[in-house]
């Protein structure tokens, strides 16, 4: 079922606009070489089988698993061979690329400077720092989407019809449809693997229709109900979050469980952790907020499957954490009352000074400087006139929090002369 022409390719729908980089190289026959970055199942061995065919160039393939420098340089002086009798050009296809050491990369080089193989270098990992930089100065870098629920959705429909497919021998319900596009995550060939499995266990009992149980038992994973659009999408997130704010570490687990189960989003998950690193942890524990926003990095850089370790990491570190409130509290006050109007002037010592005739109008004539009065605190109105004695924050005896909640009360009253 691989896509034998561009305008077959299911989504990616930036790489096939007319015009586009990779459109240009495939109808204008330009030798060029190519690094495509997504996840896996998202097309990139297709589209190098789709420049060789649609170039009517060799494809020679070559596994970074597998290949050593001997094996690529074989690939290249066979290219250059081949061009020398004037043959065919060579797509050279490597699969992921950021498996090759400095010195495998390197001898990419001399084919891809002097036009003898068309390169293209497929990763699932970041290439500014998997690939080397004159590589990649080389190459034109295209980043591939991981594929929607209606993309996977279209694939397995054309398998069912189509004669490479299932010919239509066999029906597919919307349910087994559905369990099968969740499952896949965006992976249209792991799509088609449980299509096809499904489809084998469906003729082993001489049904004309894939249902959901056959599925299930096909791909051995019972269907998960969520529907990522729906009320289980929120009912499930509310209580994961409920869960870490409450502590729960286990409950908080079995509801992270699910959502990876059912093809969530990794990164929606992570947002939300850093969102409650602050609502509901804040300055109980100072690291709750770098732990959660180092996942969202991490799981950006990796994705799935290994990401689900990372999202485990932090919903765990953020559920045993302390819980303090109090910041959410601080700027929910603080907004509260700009709402209701009680702003009031900047007092007038702590307005710009730096521009001349400033001091003259009495900006900053009284500030005094923090840093030289004992402990680096000033007694002075920061606040304007109208918030003289306002209260914002106000630390709660938790975690990492009361030594804050001790500090932060006895420089209050140092700095309001109280």
């Amino acid at each position: 079922m691989r896509p034998r022409t561009l305008d077959e390719l299911v989504g990616q729908q930036q790489l096939r606009a007319p015009g586009s980089p990779l459109r240009r190289l495939i109808e204008g026959d330009q030798p060029m070489s190519l690094l495509l970055w997504g996840p896996p199942g998202t097309g990139k061995t297709t589209i190098a089988s789709i420049v060789s065919q649609q170039t009517e160039r060799r494809f020679v393939e070559v596994s970074a698993v597998s290949a050593g420098v001997k094996e690529v340089r074989a690939a290249i002086d066979a290219a250059r061979s081949e061009l020398a009798r004037g043959g065919q050009e060579t797509v050279l296809f490597v699969d992921e690329v950021h498996r090759f050491s400095k010195a495998q990369q390197d001898a990419l080089l001399p084919g891809v400077e002097n036009r003898w193989v068309t390169l293209v270098a497929a990763t699932t990992e970041n290439p500014f720092f998997s690939v080397i930089s004159p590589l990649l100065s080389r190459s034109l870098l295209l980043r591939l989407e991981a594929l929607t629920d209606d993309d996977i959705s279209a694939v397995v429909d054309q398998a069912l019809v189509d004669e490479r497919g299932l010919a239509g021998s066999v029906a597919l319900d919307d349910a087994a449809r559905e369990h099968i596009v969740r499952l896949a995550g965006g992976d249209a060939r792991r799509a088609l693997t449980y299509l096809e499995a499904a489809a084998g266990a469906a003729a082993s009992k001489g049904l004309d229709t894939i249902d959901l149980e056959t599925t299930e038992t096909a791909v051995d994973r019972a269907a998960v109900r969520y529907d990522r659009q729906g009320d289980q999408h929120y009912d499930v997130v509310s209580a994961f979050i409920k869960s870490i704010r409450g502590s729960d570490a286990d409950a908080a687990l079995h509801y992270l469980a699910r959502m990876i189960e059912a093809g969530e989003d990794p990164r929606f998950i992570a947002r939300r952790l850093m969102i409650l690193a602050s609502e509901d942890i804040g300055l109980a524990d100072p690291t709750a907020l770098p732990t959660a926003v180092a996942a969202a990095q991490t799981v950006q850089l990796i994705g799935m499957p290994e990401a689900q370790l990372t999202l485990a990491h932090a919903t765990l570190a953020l559920a045993v954490a302390p819980k303090s409130n109090a910041v959410t509290i601080a700027i929910g006050a603080a907004i509260a009352d700009v709402r209701a109007g009680k702003i009031g002037s900047v007092p007038a010592h702590l307005r710009d000074a730096h521009y001349a005739g400033a001091k003259k109008i009495g900006h900053g004539a009284t500030y005094t400087y923090s840093h030289d009065e004992p402990f680096g605190i000033a007694e002075q109105q920061y606040l304007p006139d109208v918030l003289a004695d306002a209260a914002y924050y106000r630390p709660k005896e938790i975690g990492a929090e009361a030594a804050v909640k001790e500090r932060w009360e006895r420089v209050r009253r140092i700095i309001r002369g109280k």
